[in-house]
């Protein structure tokens, strides 16, 4: 296929991302299915090799770029080379996810979680389908009510991609009485006291996508944190929460890559071939207690 809107680094991305899957990814792809889950090594090892946060500020370690068209190269790659189980984790976390952070987190919370998941140290999750509402986000339950410095979310979540892997998930959950838009956005992190992984779900396809179900009960989550904003649901909002992948849109246009881009294309190719043992990694602190 003509590739007419793709320059040349964004074909060398492509092509490396390839070598990477072909080596790293393709070999294991059937045990993965088969144990239905993909190992979080992966996501540490696309991390060191250059293939997630490629929109993360250099500062945090990651690409540098707006460039949605680096993103869209690596998916092509991902259906082309039958990965996609295991792909659809990763284009989650560069695509949907991330794009949350960095539109809503404050700096220190960027200084915390942005080093991390463009290493894929930590990866990220989504949590929006609830067992009595699918695709309906005007009829969730989940509920977070504000006590102290803290909010206390109750309630399920299912069908929840990344959900067994996940270190920080977004949460939708109820924060008003209005159905449309008493809806804010929480970010959970694993550890958080009444958090808890419920079955990793058997599907008739792509098992190794990692789909679970979720639960909270009284889990408690610190506030300020990120995203914990009000979320409405209107189709005239461009944070609507109707829109799952809505901060990713702004980002979604070709544009070309900076000169500066260390993360992607040509200027980083020997990277992608050897990955390289200086990417940031997370502190500590990037999880809380």
């Amino acid at each position: 296929m003509d590739r007419k809107h793709f320059d040349a680094e964004h074909l060398a991305f492509a092509e490396a991302f390839r070598a990477f899957a072909d080596k790293q990814l393709v070999p294991h792809y059937l045990d993965w299915e088969r144990a239905g889950i993909t190992p979080r090594e992966v996501f540490a090892e696309a991390g060191r090799s250059g293939f997630l946060g490629m929109q993360v500020p250099e500062e945090y370690g990651g690409g540098g770029t707006d460039d949605f068209r680096f993103n869209q190269a690596l998916n092509e790659q991902i259906a082309d080379a039958g990965i996609t189980g295991s792909g659809l984790g990763l284009s989650l976390h560069n695509d949907t996810c991330l794009p949350y952070f960095l539109t809503f987190c404050n700096d220190e919370q960027k200084q915390r979680w942005l080093p991390g998941i463009a290493a894929g140290e930590l990866i990220t999750a989504v949590a929006m389908t609830e067992p009595g509402a699918g695709s309906d986000l005007s009829g969730i339950r989940t509920s977070a009510r504000r006590d102290g410095d803290h909010y206390v979310v109750n309630g399920a979540k299912t069908f929840i991609t990344n959900g067994i892997n996940a270190d920080l998930v977004i949460t939708v959950v109820r924060t008003g009485e209005d159905r449309h838009k008493g809806l804010s956005l929480l970010i959970v992190e694993r550890g958080t006291d009444g958090f808890e992984r419920g079955r990793n779900l058997d599907k008739l396809g792509l098992h190794s996508q990692d789909t679970a179900e979720l639960s909270f009960s009284d889990a408690r989550v610190p506030w300020p944190t990120c995203s914990a904003r009000r979320a409405p649901v209107s189709r005239s909002s461009p944070r609507s929460c109707r829109r799952s992948g809505c901060p990713s849109r702004s980002r979604g246009s070709p544009r070309p890559a900076p000169r500066s881009t260390r993360h992607c294309g040509t200027s980083r190719t020997a990277r992608h071939s050897a990955p390289a043992s200086g990417r940031s990694r997370t502190p500590s602190s990037c999880l809380r207690s």
